[in-house]
């Protein structure tokens, strides 16, 4: 791997991940995993991962959703506190929450890059189902529910969405009578979620951020529950992948934390939550960078036989360009009314009907061309795959970078320039990395050492201390530039002692 693949892929998630930070949750979420998964598939040397660089984007984006279900600037709060307890609380439940958000970002990115077709294939099944679940709970279930005047926040988390997954996934089981690997994810992670929300907070009564959610309990035992999926089907590739990012990824959640705590005694007045948000993602794609070239280089060459029928590739093109920056985009209406830059109807529809009439012709232009192309290959559509694969990260990033300065710009002032700004140039930089990184060969021969479960016990005892020092180090650093005293930037949040600031919870 070259030097360019190790940056690209680490700006990539960085800018993705700014991005993010102005639309939030689970979908701002997958805009830095697509874009990171397919920088890893451009720039691997490896042609197998290049013709699934949309299947990659896929599934990475959906691994690195997950985290953004999860409450954490009340834990960024108590490494501002001066009390010390609090701020080493504060940087290891960082670290936990990194590594939870990360290593699902990881595994969705190693799946689709590792196993062999017939294997990826069982994967699009349960997911489909599982999103037109999640589809009616929005459109029917929630607002019944709510009509109802039931009381759907269960300590703020998504439990309707969990108990869905494993609702769907044991129909599936009765009427296909076996699991499959795809229905077998499902399981694990749904199932896994319970299991850990119940156990860490309703019976143990362990709650990370008093009063905000409890997400990351529910996240923490859906990670376990891909873990324990990883070993049972001896998938030790993929969870090198995701054990490798996870911990490299928790790291970063905490040392940015530490990185902007040191920047702020410049006394510098700038958006310094956008340098957090920034930081984060450039070390969160390192840490992808680093877990993809591991597995590159011991996973053998997939030879996969032409397909007759494209519609999972067609599938993955059209999640990526148009779910994403649907899900993401479709805020930016309401944001532009609350900001009086339009009216609140145009024409008598509301600016948000506008957008979805736009997006339809988008979408229904993009299903025609796709069906076209699967016939008989349009010219502008490039040959070769990585060609094909810069093609679609070159039009979700700049797709994205525009919508986002759209959102930006009705409410522009001079803070918004370190992220929009640097959004803008970082983007440059991945442009230019994109199209001239790209190594002038393939990679024939890949299998130098093989992944053993003994090998990934190594790196998960190695990334445990690593990782306790670091956040050892974060914490005597803070302690050391501010002692006792509050850091402003934050409204003081204080985790235990007679001066708690934390509420009792619902």
């Amino acid at each position: 791997m070259t030097w360019i693949y190790y940056a690209l892929t680490a700006l990539s998630l960085s800018v993705g991940w700014g991005i993010r930070g102005n639309f939030g949750h689970e979908y701002g979420a997958m805009l830095p995993g697509a874009l990171a998964a397919l920088s890893v598939a451009c720039l691997s040397g490896r042609d197998d991962w290049a013709k699934r660089a949309s299947q990659i984007a896929l599934f990475g984006a959906l691994g690195w959703s997950f985290g953004g279900s999860i409450s954490y600037m009340q834990v960024i709060a108590y490494t501002h506190s001066g009390h010390s307890p609090s701020v080493l609380y504060g940087f290891a439940c960082l670290f936990v929450i990194g590594f939870l958000w990360a290593a699902p970002g990881g595994v969705g990115t190693a799946l689709a890059a590792t196993l062999n077709r017939t294997r990826l294939d069982t994967l699009y099944p349960p997911m489909l189902f599982v999103f037109g679940a999640w589809w009616l709970q929005g459109l029917v279930l929630g607002p019944w529910l709510r009509s109802d005047n039931v009381d759907l926040n269960w300590y703020d988390t998504d439990w309707i969405a969990a108990g869905l997954g494993v609702l769907v996934g044991l129909v599936m089981l009765v009427i296909r009578r076996r699991a499959d690997e795809g229905l077998s994810l499902l399981l694990h992670m749904a199932i896994g979620w319970w299991v850990g929300f119940v156990v860490l907070v309703l019976i143990l009564g362990l709650r990370m951020t008093p009063p905000r959610g409890d997400n990351w309990a529910g996240c923490l035992g859906m990670v376990c529950g891909i873990f324990v999926y990883c070993w049972r089907w001896d998938f030790v590739a993929v969870g090198l992948g995701g054990l490798v990012t996870g911990l490299i990824g928790g790291i970063s959640f905490s040392s940015a934390s530490m990185i902007k705590l040191v920047g702020m005694t410049s006394d510098l007045e700038t958006n310094w939550h956008s340098v957090l948000e920034q930081t984060t993602g450039l070390i969160h794609g390192l840490g992808l960078a680093v877990a993809m070239a591991l597995v590159a280089r011991r996973t053998p060459l997939l030879t996969d036989p032409p397909r007759d029928r494209h519609w999972r590739e067609n599938f993955a093109v059209f999640f990526v360009l148009i779910g994403i920056t649907y899900l993401n985009l479709s805020k930016n209406p309401p944001e532009w009314v609350k900001q009086k830059a339009m009216a609140a109807t145009l024409y008598d529809l509301s600016p948000s009907t506008w957008f979805n009439l736009g997006y339809l012709a988008i979408s229904t232009a993009l299903l025609i061309l796709l069906a076209r192309h699967a016939r008989n290959p349009l010219l502008c559509i490039p040959a070769s795959p990585v060609g094909r694969g810069q093609l679609l990260y070159l039009t979700l990033l700049w797709w994205m970078v525009a919508g986002n300065f759209d959102r930006a710009l009705v409410g522009f002032s001079e803070q918004r320039l370190i992220t929009e700004g640097v959004i803008q140039i970082n983007a440059t930089l991945c442009t230019l990395g994109l199209l001239l990184g790209v190594p002038s060969r393939s990679r024939s021969i890949l299998t130098v050492t093989t992944i053993t479960r003994s090998y990934l016990q190594k790196v998960a005892l190695v990334g445990v201390l690593v990782s306790s020092l670091a956040i050892v180090a974060n914490w005597a650093i803070v302690r050391g530039l501010y002692g006792d005293q509050h850091a402003k930037h934050s409204g003081l949040s204080i985790r235990f002692g007679p001066n708690a600031t934390i509420l009792r919870p619902r």
